[in-house]
């Protein structure tokens, strides 16, 4: 069944009840896939590192010498904010001007090139209280697509907002190959993280994609994240501490690839590189089992 590009006032939502029990979500064309490339969806709690994350690893990937699109899906579309050192427009912004008329835009019009030749879409969100998440990333795909876009494409990696609390942010879960969960040392980062194992449960159930790994970000430790780990069947895949090169990366509109060298930081665009490596080899594909909320409580809880 097509997507049909229409205003979100007129958007109908489908039930998927194969998604997971009670799944009312849009459902996205199943003939538009990403085609050859491999696809890794980043998820985390809100305000964890994601964007940096994902802009840092887009890069790591470009240095290994593949060809590389980050396609940001957050209302906030700062994504990409590093990588092309402003606010790019987002799909929805493109569509909105042309009435949703897809025909009319031109690749320009929606892609950006990034540091390194990483290429940048913004899906964006739509208007605050109305439509679907998944029916913006469904119509940027479909885009990007028509457009021939995906065809020299080898890595596509997904930057999605916060926790998933509907179908329609799990939506890129449904063109990914391997969801990478980016967390912190801390009760609300893992009790995140475990809806997130829920919800690509659901997903492989009717999709390709699996758990890859965990990418521990923002912490000197780990010992919490581990803990959880061992009981739900995950991997820490990549450990990025605490640094203040990082934050001011950020203040400069800067990927970490761009900053002024020093030991610390050598050592962070290291473990970059080692983790899309790593990833174009291949990501063993996890079995995780979401934990009850009640059981969390039990096993981190507090003191």
């Amino acid at each position: 069944m097509e997507t049909v590009a229409v205003p979100f006032a007129t958007l109908k939502s489908r039930l998927r009840p194969t998604d997971g029990e009670g799944s009312v979500q849009v459902q996205l064309d199943p003939t538009v896939d990403i085609g050859t490339a491999k696809v890794f969806a980043v998820y985390g709690k809100g305000g964890i590192g994601k964007s940096t994350t994902s802009s840092n690893l887009s890069v790591a990937f470009s240095k290994l010498g593949k060809r590389v699109l980050q396609i940001g899906c957050d209302p906030k579309h700062d994504s990409t904010f590093t990588l092309t050192k402003r606010l790019v427009p987002t799909v929805i912004d493109v569509l909105e001007s042309v009435n949703f008329h897809a025909e009319e835009l031109r690749t320009e019009d929606f892609v950006y090139p990034g540091f390194n030749g990483v290429m940048c879409v913004e899906a964006g969100g739509p208007p605050a209280g109305t439509g679907c998440g998944g029916y913006v990333v469904g119509q940027t795909v479909k885009l990007l697509k028509e457009h021939h876009l995906l065809d020299d494409t080898d890595v596509v990696i997904f930057d999605v907002l916060g926790d998933v609390v509907c179908g329609g942010f799990a939506a890129p879960l449904q063109h990914a190959d391997r969801a990478l969960i980016v967390t912190a040392n801390d009760f609300d980062s893992i009790f995140a993280m475990n809806r997130i194992v829920a919800a690509i449960q659901a997903k492989s159930k009717n999709y390709r994609v699996r758990l890859g790994g965990v990418i521990a970000n923002r912490s000197a430790g780990t010992d919490q994240i581990d803990r959880f780990n061992n009981v739900v069947g995950l991997k820490t895949m990549a450990h990025f501490p605490d640094l203040d090169v990082i934050r001011r990366s950020r203040l400069k509109k800067s990927t970490l690839f761009e900053m002024e060298p020093s030991p610390e930081l050598e050592a962070v665009q290291a473990e970059y590189m080692r983790l899309a490596a790593a990833l174009w080899i291949g990501a063993e594909p996890l079995s995780a089992l979401s934990m009850k909320d009640r059981d969390i409580f039990d096993l981190l809880g507090f003191d």
